[in-house]
C-alpha cells in the first residue's frame, strides 16, 4: 500500500514493535485502505524513530486523517492526533481516544487551556510520543486547497516542551474524497503522496515564547513550512499569503456549503 521514496524501509521503532490497540487497528484498517490508495513517502528519515515531535500537516479532505495515519504507522510510529476534548466525551469513541493517547485540545483560549496544553506537552516528552495536529483546524477553506492560516495549537505544543515541530504536506487525497464531497472508489489505487520536511528552527521565538505576538510569527512560521511543502508536491508556487477566513466571511470552523 505505501511506497518509500528511495526504495528503503524505514527501521520501525520500539514504539511500533510494542503491542497495542494500533496493532488492531493497522490490521484492519491498512488492508482497506490500501485498495483505493497508493501512499509514496517521501522524507521519511525526517521523522524521529524515537522521542517525541509534534507534526502538523495540511488539511483538505476529511479522508485524509486516513492517509496520514497510514504513512506515519510505516514510517514507523504510533499516529495519534489531537483532537476536540468533546469527542473525549462521547461513549466508545472517548475510551478509543483515550486508549490510542489521542490529545484532547480546547477550542478556547484560556488559561485552562494553557494549563492543558502544557500538561500534554510534558506528557509527550515523558512517554517519547509524537502528536499529529491539523494547525487550520479544519479543511482548508482555500478554494484551490492550499493551507489557510493556521491556529496556534501546535506551536503552543511544541514550545511548551521544546518538542522538535516537523511540517509535513499530504496531495491526493482530494482524488479520492473532494472536500466536502463523496468517495470516488474508481479507478482503484489513487496515487497520494506525502512529503515529511525538516524540523522547524524555533530558536528565535523561545526568549518571548509566552507572548501572543511570538506565538502568532510562529504559527505563521509553521503555516509557510507547510505551504512550501505542498508546492513541491504540486509543483506550482503556494500563495505568498495564507487564506484568512474572516476576510471572506467565512466561518473559522463547521462545514463550508459551497461544494458538493
Amino acid at each position: 500500500m505505501t511506497a518509500v521514496a528511495g526504495g528503503k524501509t524505514p527501521r520501525a521503532s520500539d514504539e511500533k514493535r510494542r503491542p497495542s490497540v494500533f496493532w488492531v487497528l493497522a490490521a484492519i484498517v491498512v488492508p482497506i485502505l490500501g485498495v483505493f490508495a497508493r501512499i509514496e513517502i517521501r522524507g521519511a528519515e525526517k521523522l524521529p524513530r524515537t522521542g517525541p515531535f509534534v507534526l502538523a500537516v495540511n488539511h483538505h479532505s476529511e479522508i485524509d486523517p486516513l492517509i496520514v495515519a497510514a504513512a506515519v504507522w510505516r514510517i514507523g510510529r504510533a499516529p495519534r492526533f489531537m483532537a476536540k476534548e468533546s469527542l473525549f466525551r462521547v461513549p466508545v469513541l472517548g475510551w478509543a481516544l483515550r486508549a490510542t493517547g489521542m490529545v484532547p485540545v480546547a477550542r478556547a483560549a484560556t488559561a485552562a487551556a494553557a494549563r492543558e496544553t502544557i500538561k500534554h506537552s510534558r506528557e509527550l516528552v515523558e512517554h517519547g510520543r509524537g502528536v499529529i495536529v491539523y494547525p487550520e483546524g479544519t479543511l482548508t477553506r482555500d478554494p484551490d486547497l492550499w493551507p489557510m492560516r493556521g491556529k496556534s495549537g501546535a506551536v503552543r505544543l511544541a514550545m511548551s516542551g521544546e518538542i522538535p515541530l516537523i511540517p509535513m504536506a499530504q496531495w491526493g487525497a482530494q482524488d479520492l474524497m473532494p472536500r466536502y464531497g463523496k468517495l470516488r472508489l474508481w479507478p482503484l489505487r489513487k496515487h497520494m503522496i506525502v512529503l515529511v520536511g525538516d524540523p522547524i528552527d524555533m530558536s528565535e521565538f523561545v526568549r518571548t515564547r509566552s507572548q501572543p505576538a511570538t506565538i502568532g510569527r510562529a504559527t505563521t512560521k509553521t503555516m509557510d513550512a507547510v505551504a512550501e511543502l505542498l508546492s513541491q508536491l504540486r509543483g506550482t508556487p503556494a500563495p505568498a499569503e495564507r487564506w484568512d477566513p474572516a476576510q471572506h466571511g467565512q466561518k473559522e470552523t463547521g462545514r463550508l456549503d459551497t461544494e458538493t
